[in-house]
């Protein structure tokens, strides 16, 4: 790889550009540079973590078997099932919900 930095041409959405520009002014980003590098490494980084996680899953499946959606289902409902509430109270079987009536006054 050369040590000369080789310049690029991007196009950015202009909302994201304007987020961008709010987080600067927030105090939240030094610059759009550094904005923009911070996502792109959180990003490379996500990518890392699904390639390994992909390939753990590829390899529990070569050892065990394929993972089955009746397999998942069934964790799913399990992991739901200890589920802990940290944030109000349960909804009745997964369904949201709604807000108390008001009685008019």
């Amino acid at each position: 790889m050369s040590a000369r930095k080789q310049r690029l041409t991007v196009t950015v959405d202009p909302e994201l550009v304007e987020a961008c520009n709010r987080a600067v002014a927030a105090g939240e980003a030094g610059s759009l540079s550094g904005w923009v590098s911070a996502a792109m490494s959180e990003k490379a980084h996500r990518d890392e973590k699904l390639a390994l996680l992909r390939a753990a899953i590829a390899d529990y499946e070569t050892q065990f078997g394929e993972i089955t959606g009746g397999e998942l289902a069934a964790q799913r409902r399990a992991d739901r099932a200890d589920a802990v509430v940290v944030r109000g109270r349960p909804s009745h079987r997964g369904q949201p919900r709604r807000a108390a009536k008001t009685k008019p006054a």
